[in-house]
This record gives structure tokens, C-alpha cells and sequence, in this order.
């Protein structure tokens, strides 16, 4: 079973403006409301993959019930810790420059801690529970490592996908995947890269610190993958980008989903990569057909050792 766990999920209101102006009134072209947060994007495209997951995080009011009631027509599996305080909204403005406000979040109180944690301890060996994306401000620092404790605890893998000293101090929990982008392996080990070649050897230190596979995503110029057996790079898919948020958590949805199946961690890598280049080429997360229709056009080359 895969576990999916969002502990800051936000209804992401995105907005369609032709001309945005500050300080006038605008008028929307279009607008979407969808259930929004990392993980919960991971278990949307899991589920279009036919791959099951439950859904975990902590949720609450009028806008915990949208996100609940939207994964359920979805068919998902939910199982979130209900909270008092509301579930933040965020907002996508796509005008001629995208312009995002995020909501910090709701503050969570120790027993909501505990419900989640005694939830999560649902886990079996074998299980792969999914961390993904920031924290409420109102939970302690290290929240992530207490978590990374009951999985390890009851010997499922895990897969964490946040940045900075959460991401530094799960390396030695050995993680089934880490996914920082360029810019977040660049600061997690504070220095700059200027191409491909700078990347790899930070990437082969992830490895070391304790990853057992590794995709660094570089936008424009692809990905890279990883692993004991070598380092590995995508191509680029060409086609008009609609939507930055979700790419990410749609490239591991399809790699936990594939390497689940096959426990290949390159057939993993080209649905990853089809996964999150869907979701970049459509308004909301990719569909299976999109994600269908790409597949074949990933290509994987072994660049290093």
C-alpha cells in the first residue's frame, strides 16, 4: 500500500486574467478550484494510474470538506486527521506573469498531532508512505523526522520530497526517493551550478548520504535519475506549458507507481517523466490519457557511472 501524507493541503483557487493591473478592478477570463497540497497531488495521479494509495494529512472546516469531498468523487481513499482550524486556500493568478499567495496555514494542536501519528502507525512492512511539501508554522521543527521514525519503526520505505534541513536530516533514514530540483540541491549543499556536469556529483551525494534513488528535475533542460547503476537523462518534451504546480508531485506519483509494479528504477523513471510533463502540458494534473500519449516519447540515457 502507498501512503500518501500532505500536512498543509490548500484548496489552490487558480485564476485566469488577461491583462492583470494592480490596484484596479480585473475582471477573470476563467478560474478553476482544485484540491491542492503535494502528497494529495501525488495520490490524484496514482489513482489515474491504477495504483491505490490513502490519503493522509491534517484537515479542517469549510474548505477541508471541498478537498475531502472532491478526492472522494475521485474515488480516493481518504483518511485525514480532522482538525478545528480552517484549511488554508491558495491563489494561482496566470495573467501575463504568474503570481502566486499562499496561505500559511492552520494551527495544529498536540492532539491532532497524535491522531496523525497513531494513523500513520497504521503502516505495514512493505507499505511506502510518501512526506511531501512543507509544515504548518504551528508544528514543532522536525515534525518530518518524527514521522520518518514510525515508518521506520514498522519497516515500510518512505519517499520525502521537501527542501532544506528536513530533507538533510531524512538522508540518514536511507529514503526510497529524494526529488529536489536544481535550485534545491544547489542550496541544500550551498553552491551554484552552471551545468549538467556541476549537478552530478551532488547528486552522487545524496546517494551517499543515504538516497537510494535520487531525480533531480532542471525544467527546461529535463531530469536526471540517480541510482548505484549510473546517472541517467531524460529528454525534454516539446509542448505548450500550461501549469507549474502539481509537475513535480506528478513525477514521483508516476515513479512510486511504476517501481511499485516493476521495481525498475528506469521503466520508474520514464513514467515519472511523462507523469510530471502531462501535468506541465495541461490546467489541472495530467489525465491518463495525456500521460498515456507521452510515455513512448520519453527517452533515458545513461550519461555517467
Amino acid at each position: 500500500m502507498i501512503y500518501t501524507v500532505t500536512l498543509n493541503p490548500s484548496i489552490d483557487y487558480i485564476v485566469h486574467v488577461t491583462d492583470f493591473q494592480p490596484g484596479t478592478v480585473n475582471r477573470m477570463t476563467k478560474d478553476f478550484k482544485f484540491p491542492g497540497g503535494k502528497g494529495i497531488n501525488v495520490s490524484r495521479i496514482l489513482k489515474r494510474l491504477d495504483a491505490s494509495s490513502t490519503v493522509l494529512g491534517f484537515l479542517g472546516g469549510f474548505t477541508g470538506t471541498f478537498i475531502k469531498e472532491a478526492l472522494q468523487k475521485e474515488g480516493l481513499d481518504c483518511d485525514f486527521t480532522e482538525i478545528g482550524d480552517d484549511t488554508r486556500i491558495n491563489i494561482k493568478l496566470k495573467s501575463a506573469t504568474e503570481t502566486e499567495i499562499n496561505g500559511g496555514g492552520p494551527e495544529i494542536t498536540n492532539q491532532e498531532i497524535q491522531l496523525l501519528k497513531q494513523q500513520l502507525s497504521n503502516v505495514q512492512k512493505g507499505d511506502i508512505v510518501i512526506l511531501s511539501g512543507s509544515a504548518p508554522s504551528s508544528l514543532r521543527k522536525g515534525f518530518y523526522q518524527e514521522l520518518i521514525a514510525i515508518v521506520k519503526e514498522k519497516d515500510a520505505d518512505f519517499v520525502i520530497d521537501t527542501t532544506g534541513q528536513d530533507l538533510a536530516d531524512a538522508l540518514s533514514s536511507e529514503p526510497l526517493l529524494v526529488k529536489p530540483n536544481n535550485h534545491e540541491l544547489a542550496d541544500l549543499y550551498d553552491t551554484s551550478f552552471n551545468s549538467i556536469a556541476d549537478i552530478i556529483p551532488y547528486g552522487k551525494r545524496l546517494l551517499a548520504d543515504g538516497a537510494r534513488h535520487v531525480i533531480i528535475s532542471m525544467a527546461g533542460d529535463g531530469a536526471l535519475l540517480f541510482t548505484d547503476a549510473g546517472v541517467y537523462q531524460s529528454n525534454v518534451l516539446k509542448r505548450p506549458l500550461k501549469n507549474s504546480v502539481g509537475a513535480g508531485d506528478s513525477m514521483i506519483a508516476g515513479f512510486i507507481g511504476a517501481y511499485e509494479k516493476s521495481s525498475d528504477p528506469l521503466t520508474a523513471f520514464k513514467m515519472g517523466v511523462a507523469c510530471g510533463s502531462g501535468t506541465a502540458f495541461s490546467d489541472d494534473l495530467a489525465t491518463r490519457e495525456m500521460i498515456d500519449s507521452l510515455l513512448d516519447e520519453v527517452i533515458v540515457t545513461k550519461i555517467s557511472e
